[in-house]
């Protein structure tokens, strides 16, 4: 019998700040390495101080900030360790973390925040140069006298995502990342793991394990309500706010409208997408061999740049005739893009605010779907309340994150020993130990605990 560990040093039973330690013989790995969104300063890193000893490799699934945030940071403070992702996470990282940069340095003026930024731009360099980039479904070493072999899985979730296979003399673990059982408009489904890999512990997300209606909706049905809905607001002379997170949701409904219109199904009305979500998709272009061979990418010249919507002059003249507009940050944190525009819709009843992905409930996006008319939110940090006077505020689930009975069968489809429920809040956790199989040795991690796994 082989016994590996596992303690999570961020992203147990919550969604953020995902960091895993897999250790065997004095060996640690290292799965994910993000940032928390919703903490600030050092709060929002990992508890790297539960780490016993630098670790041999990090492996990261996908380019999203709360998976690979942290990064550069670690890398810093252990120089001799490597990083493992897939080839086009390594250039989602690239753009990310140096926006990630720019973003803790503008909030560290404006909030006084002192540890921010967390790592510099030169420490983005000199992380992604030890970042190897490599193809799916291909083994290899950690390092030379490593006791584990990885390999990379397609999850489905967004360009370049992937669960990690970790082998280990006696035992295989296998890390499902952020997981898409569904194909979406771009992305094909998770690649379900060949049944003769015997998996003895299995981590799995649990971001949407709440929710009790995803097996009745299916992707062209959401599509189908959503032009429906955009088309009723476009031809009142409205305008459509669709937030949406610059790496993934964007790509993809950038790409939903313009079938859409193509299709004549919603009218042919500009579209408008914001700065990072573009150059995430220059990274699409590149690595267009990976998306569903049924895909068509539209070019990203099809779609105009929204501008600088921390000018109001800028916001009004958008909204003077009817558009869609697609715009960071997906669940509207204080003072995005997609906030900023929304101060201006909410003021007038013509316009209509749709969103297409995972809302935490206490985000401002959570906060303004929950909203009466006549309530007022802050879309600023410490602006003013704005009375909000439109009553279309709709959620479509275009989520990139699998439903809860697709985590179900794709438990039963692995079959493991041990089960780890990850990256899902104390309601989805608890949902998913109750609902998943009695032959399985299930395990809701706190942070710093250390779980022995059995083969």
């Amino acid at each position: 019998m082989s016994t590996i560990t596992f303690k999570a040093i961020g992203g147990g039973a919550e969604i953020g700040a995902n960091s895993y330690v897999i250790s065997a013989g004095g060996h640690d790995v290292l799965l994910d390495c993000g940032l928390h969104p919703k903490k600030e300063g050092l709060d929002a890193l990992p508890e790297f101080g539960l780490l016993e000893r630098a670790p041999e490799a990090i492996l990261v699934s996908h380019g999203h900030i709360d998976h690979c945030g942290a990064v550069p940071y670690v890398m810093r403070d252990f120089p001799a360790t490597p990083c493992y992702t897939t080839h086009p996470t390594v250039s989602i990282m690239d753009r990310m973390l140096h926006n990630s940069v720019s973003v803790m340095g503008t909030l560290g003026t404006e909030r006084g925040i002192r540890e921010y930024p967390l790592y510099t731009h030169s420490d983005v360099d000199s992380a992604l140069r030890r970042c190897h980039g490599l193809h799916y479904e291909r083994e290899f070493d950690l390092t030379w006298d490593s006791p584990f072999r990885a390999s990379f899985h397609h999850s489905g979730h967004v360009l370049g995502s992937a669960s990690v296979l970790l082998r280990n003399e006696g035992h295989t673990l296998l890390y499902s990342g952020d997981v898409c059982m569904t194909h979406q408009e771009l992305m094909a489904g998770m690649t379900l793991l060949d049944k003769k890999i015997a998996v003895d512990s299995l981590m799995i997300e649990c971001t949407r394990a709440t929710h009790e209606i995803g097996h009745t909706i299916t992707f062209e049905g959401e599509v189908e309500r959503f032009a429906e809905n955009a088309t009723a607001v476009l031809t009142l002379g409205g305008s459509v706010l669709v937030p949406s997170f610059a790496l993934g949701r964007t790509q993809e409904m950038l790409n939903v409208i313009s079938r859409l219109q193509g299709q004549g199904r919603i009218p042919d009305v500009p579209v408008y997408s914001s700065g990072l979500g573009r150059a995430m998709y220059e990274i699409y272009s590149k690595f267009s061999d990976l998306l569903r061979p049924e895909s068509v990418l539209r070019p990203l010249q099809e779609f105009n740049r929204i501008g600088d919507v921390w000018d109001g002059g800028v916001r009004r003249e958008l909204l003077r005739r009817p558009c869609i507009i697609v715009a960071t940050s997906g669940m509207m944190v204080e003072n995005t893009p997609s906030a900023l525009i929304a101060m201006e819709m909410v003021r007038d009843p013509r316009h209509a605010i749709f969103f297409v992905g995972y809302l935490d409930p206490d985000t401002l996006g959570a906060k303004l779907m929950r909203a009466d008319l006549g309530d007022a939110l802050s879309f600023e940090r410490d602006g003013p309340p704005v009375t909000i006077k439109t009553m279309n505020r709709k959620s479509f689930n275009f989520s990139a994150h699998a439903h809860r009975e697709d985590l179900v069968r794709l438990i039963d489809h692995i079959a493991p020993k041990n089960l780890i429920f990850v990256h899902g809040d104390p309601d989805a956790t608890a949902w998913m130990k109750e609902n998943t199989s009695s032959v399985y040795r299930k395990f809701i991690p706190s942070i710093g605990e250390t779980l022995p796994l059995e083969s």
